[in-house]
């Protein structure tokens, strides 16, 4: 689940988002260990965390260069799966959710995550992103609606 994408320019970050960031890098790290990567336990691990508010695009695309400046990985090729859980659960800690992303393109069968905020994609290319069918959205949602149901299925 990878693309290619350019590391952010170098950034000072403030001690808080140092902290926030390798909490958010480690809980991503143990969500996908317990799901071993697989789409329904994965969308299952991460539909709690979404209740929560929407996050901004502002705040989102400054969680995205927390997370690619403290794991550089999560900047290249190979770490989209790792990065995109890792930035939303930074915005987790500020109580927001982005929407939250994974999806697969054919030909060559290709499979990415991401995160968007209003529809658009934070820190990668829209126009590669557009190539995507999403298989899974987890958008940032309340506990009650009409009749107080819980929606964790959106």
């Amino acid at each position: 689940m990878s693309s290619i994408v350019a590391l952010p320019p170098p950034a000072a970050l403030t001690l808080g988002e140092r902290l926030r960031g390798l909490t958010a890098l480690a809980a991503a790290r143990v969500i996908l260990t317990a799901t071993n990567a697989r789409p329904g336990p994965l969308r299952r691990a991460l539909t709690p965390y979404a209740v929560a508010r929407p996050a901004g695009r502002a705040q989102a695309e400054r969680a995205f260069t927390v997370i690619t400046i403290l794991h550089p990985r999560c900047g290249g090729d190979t770490g989209c799966l790792l990065r995109s859980i890792a930035v939303a659960m930074f915005c987790r800690t500020a109580g927001t959710w982005p929407t939250w992303r994974s999806g697969v393109r054919y030909p060559p069968l290709h499979s990415h995550a991401w995160i968007e905020v209003d529809g658009r994609p934070v820190g990668e290319p829209a126009h590669l992103i557009a190539t995507y069918t999403p298989t899974i959205t987890i958008t940032a949602h309340s506990t009650t609606t009409t009749g107080g149901a819980s929606r964790h299925d959106r």
